[in-house]
């Protein structure tokens, strides 16, 4: 497969509904889904329960599976009307177009958010650089890895030796947790 096969920018004809993702302010995917929504567009917001903790309780929130990204399916020629909702920042693009995602892929995200029994932990705890982890979650998911670095509140870095050649990954904070 190619690099552009990968990536979806079928033209879509005048008048035919596709789906688009579209860039949001920071935690207001919920807000544009239902903006989106109240204008009678068509949207899908990919949710996952997570368990919150803060210092007195924990509670399972509803979450974006996809932090900073809601799905719209509409017509290209009412693409304004997406980027006047507040806090849509823009369309996800592909050579300068609007980058359209194909009906199979929400279909997939859909089923796939229906089936799973997978169950979602956001913790904050504290890392040290040279700390033993596992990946909880994503491709690398299951492998233990060293914690090499901590890249602001929310990313770390670390290695993973059990490929034949050591893998140096940046990934969220939230899909690793300690080992031992």
């Amino acid at each position: 497969m190619t690099a552009s096969a990968s990536r979806s920018n079928d033209t879509a004809a005048p008048g035919q509904l596709q789906w688009y993702a579209i860039y949001v302010g920071s935690r207001a995917e919920k807000k544009v889904d239902a903006a989106l929504n109240e204008k009678g567009m068509e949207s899908f917001l990919p949710l996952k329960k997570s368990l919150r903790k803060w210092s007195d309780r924990r509670k399972w929130v509803d979450m974006p599976l996809i932090p900073g990204y809601c799905f719209v399916r509409i017509d290209i020629r009412n693409y304004i009307h997406v980027l006047q909702t507040n806090h849509v920042v823009g369309f996800v693009r592909f050579e300068g177009k609007p980058a359209v995602i194909r009906d199979q892929q929400i279909e997939f995200l859909k089923r796939m958010l229906k089936q799973s029994d997978y169950t979602w932990e956001i913790t904050h705890e504290e890392f040290t650089p040279g700390q033993k982890v596992e990946i909880i979650a994503g491709p690398f998911i299951g492998l233990e890895a060293e914690l090499i670095s901590i890249k602001g509140k929310k990313r770390v870095v670390v290695r993973i030796e059990q490929i034949s050649n050591t893998l140096i990954i940046d990934i969220p904070q939230e899909d690793i947790t300690a080992v031992g």
